[in-house]
């Protein structure tokens, strides 16, 4: 398996720092409240002076979202849209132990990041433009197609595993109870990028191998070495 980011997606985004995580051995019976309150806590002292708006990484996004035909305050990256509802509400909803971590962690950064089912993936993953024929399917179940030149994870099977490249997620492989083995992405466009996520992929690394006693294999994807193989 691999993933990577198509040659056109790199040559539109210079900008872009992607990094890469592939773990196994993941249980749903793990215990990450501890964690979670702990990058949690950063992300919320980073809210203390603003809104989620106000943040470079999110203003990044936001111009990339513009610069994609996309109203930013309509489709926001996922990053920003679990700030707003920190920001809001105070906490997020349980969902999955690893979920939760991520979302946290992705929080803390302000940077998204995406964590996919492995076993749902058909060959490899490529963050490409769409040609209108993909498969996506929505968290409640519901069939999409991704319009031509949308910017999505496909796969080799042609199923679309996000919408608008950070805006959503697919349920085809949305972390589950009984998934074991996953596929962690993280992807930032401001100017200090490649340091952050260099950051969040040892972060998130390591917590993975202190919780669930695994030893993750990660990567830094640049336009240089845009593949990641697992």
């Amino acid at each position: 398996m691999y993933f990577q980011h198509s040659p056109q997606i790199r040559a539109r985004h210079p900008e872009l720092a992607a990094g890469a995580i592939v773990a196994d051995g993941i249980r749903a019976d793990a215990d990450v409240a501890g964690r979670v309150a702990a990058h949690t806590a950063v992300a919320t002292r980073r809210l203390a002076s603003g809104t989620e708006a106000g943040l470079p990484e999110i203003q990044a996004w936001r111009r990339t979202f513009s610069r994609m035909g996309l109203k930013p305050t309509q489709y926001r990256c996922a990053a920003e849209s679990l700030l707003r509802r920190l920001r809001k509400e105070g906490a997020l909803p349980a969902i999955h132990p690893l979920v939760d971590l991520c979302n946290a962690v992705s929080m803390a950064f302000a940077i998204p990041v995406a964590v996919l089912d492995r076993a749902a993936i058909g060959g490899g993953l490529e963050v490409r433009h769409a040609t209108g024929g993909e498969r996506y399917l929505t968290l409640s179940g519901q069939p999409e197609h991704p319009a031509e030149g949308e910017v999505t994870f496909a796969d080799a099977e042609g199923n679309a595993h996000a919408r608008r490249w950070t805006n959503r997620q697919s349920g085809l492989s949305v972390v589950r109870d009984s998934t074991t083995s996953v596929l962690i992405v993280a992807e930032a466009v401001h100017p200090t990028a490649a340091e952050d996520v260099a950051r969040l992929v040892t972060t998130l690394a390591g917590e993975l191998t202190a919780i669930w006693g695994v030893a993750p294999k990660t990567a830094l994807l640049t336009a240089g070495e845009p593949r990641f193989e697992f």
